[in-house]
């Protein structure tokens, strides 16, 4: 048994990826992941030059990923760019890699490929199957949810709810229109859906992008999402009736462990963090008390502007609550830079800790977590969950204003921040997350104390998502 697993080359989506391999490593599987150049020789420069060596079944191979050399190495891809140069380039090389395989099959004796394990934005790869005759799993890294927002891309088209009319619609409350015909998605507002709808432009590529994976979805031999069925249920069964490839809930995989020892030492320990992990913060945190901290991280690709980075820091500053702030070196909008104050370093010296990047499930799992101050990407906000840990949202791009939505309204765990940023609203809001005896505050962290055992439960034996993974295996991914 051999999967070739793709993941699209950004950072949410390569961490995702990266489990479900090590998943299906542990079940014996042997293992081709595949990065893009520039992201595998980032993975190289944050883990160690030779930290992928030695490793005869779960192997690294790359493929380019059509865009211009970068000078700068360590920085976040525009995504929208590479959306256009994977979508146009990448096939071939991904098809010259399968016939490289082959030769090592036919002469080093490897294993042959016999699934394919892609993106759900790399759909592209299920030409590629196709023709070697073998399934293609498509892993949507997004939330039910979210999925479901890319999926009524196309209805909300047809129903001339998109695209806006013109700039106006952006200021005159039209995308507070409530859309009443999902099923699970009661309430939802035009501006809880997945960002790229907010556009004038009849031929916005990002539109018409999601719209064709979408429909390629539906050529998958089946679809892999890192949920689980108690969470999101009447989405689920909704997206069932949609679409004919199985679905197969399998989260939250960081919760879930291999079954089986690998062979090779270092496989489960292996990270796929394109940046440097600070850990000294686990330390700092050491010395805190149980959720004291409020946790502040943006993800991999939200960038904002100087205002923005210093409303968030004199917000953090006057809620007086202590914190743990991730500042992502590329996290600063062009030609802008992230510089903090010297009165805001004196103020906060005492209570707070700044790091470029960190191991974020250890951080979340901390005992002195007691808050997140997050972008609401699906990795981040499945982890959260997980970890029982309340969320201040911030969305930024894609199906994150939907996870936002669905944490706030159908889970009670999470408050959203306007986009407008004011340090008055980032304090209060942190208060209010973080003071204990505060009556919504306290209903969050119970209301997340509550999903987090339902997340424990569903990766044991006879949980929904550990059966899921069986079944994947055995009705989809085996010969």
């Amino acid at each position: 048994m051999h999967a070739v697993c793709i993941p699209f080359p950004a950072q949410g989506h390569i961490n995702p990826m990266m489990k479900l391999a090590k998943l299906l490593h542990g079940r014996g599987f042997y293992i081709t992941f595949v990065n893009t150049e520039f992201n595998h020789r980032r993975l190289l420069k944050s883990r160690g030059p030779h930290s992928l060596d030695g490793l005869k079944t779960f192997r690294f191979e790359t493929i380019p990923d059509g865009l211009p050399e970068s000078d700068n190495v360590d920085a976040t891809q525009d995504v929208l760019s590479l959306f256009r140069s994977t979508r146009d380039t990448c096939l071939g090389p991904f098809q010259d890699l399968l016939s490289r395989l082959r030769v090592r099959e036919e002469q080093l004796g490897d294993p042959p490929v016999t699934c394919i394990v892609s993106d759900g934005s790399m759909s592209l790869t299920i030409d590629a199957s196709e023709v070697l005759g073998v399934p293609n799993v498509l892993f949507w890294t997004t939330s039910a949810t979210g999925f479901m927002g890319y999926v009524q891309y196309t209805n909300l088209k047809d129903k001339g709810y998109i695209p806006l009319k013109d700039e106006s619609c952006f200021g005159n409350g039209y995308l507070n229109t409530t859309i009443d015909w999902i099923p699970g998605m009661e309430g939802v507002r035009l501006k809880d859906f997945p960002s790229f709808i907010q556009t004038t432009d009849p031929n916005d590529f990002a539109v018409h992008y999601a719209i064709n994976e979408i429909n390629r979805a539906k050529r998958a031999s089946a679809i892999v999402l890192n949920t689980f069925d108690e969470l999101e249920p009447d989405v689920l069964r909704s997206l069932s009736t949609i679409f004919s490839p199985p679905i197969y809930t399998i989260g939250p995989l960081h919760l879930t462990k291999s079954e089986l020892q690998n062979n090779e030492s270092g496989i489960r320990a292996m990270g796929s963090n394109l940046w440097k992990e600070e850990t000294e913060c686990l330390q700092w945190l050491d010395s805190k008390q149980p959720n004291s901290v409020v946790y502040v991280n943006f993800g991999s690709i939200t960038v904002m502007t100087a205002n923005q980075f210093l409303e968030f820091a004199w917000g953090l500053a006057n809620s007086e609550k202590q914190f743990l702030w991730i500042i992502r070196p590329d996290i600063m909008a062009a030609g802008e830079t992230a510089i903090l104050p010297a009165e805001f370093i004196e103020e906060t010296k005492e209570r707070g800790m700044v790091a470029s990047w960190c191991p974020q499930e250890k951080v979340l799992a901390h005992g002195a977590i007691g808050g997140f101050l997050s972008h609401s990407g699906w990795n981040s906000t499945i982890e959260s969950i997980s970890y029982g840990v309340p969320m201040i949202c911030w969305p930024f791009f894609a199906e994150q204003p939907t996870n936002c939505w669905f944490c706030r309204e159908k889970l009670g765990i999470a408050k959203e921040m306007d986009g407008d940023v004011k340090r008055e609203n980032v304090e209060g809001l942190v208060r209010g997350l973080m003071g204990g005896e505060e009556k919504e505050g306290k209903k969050m962290r119970e209301n997340a104390m509550e999903w987090k055992k339902k997340a424990e439960e569903t990766i044991r034996d006879g949980g929904s998502s550990h059966g899921n993974l069986d079944k994947l295996i055995h009705e989809v991914l085996l010969p």
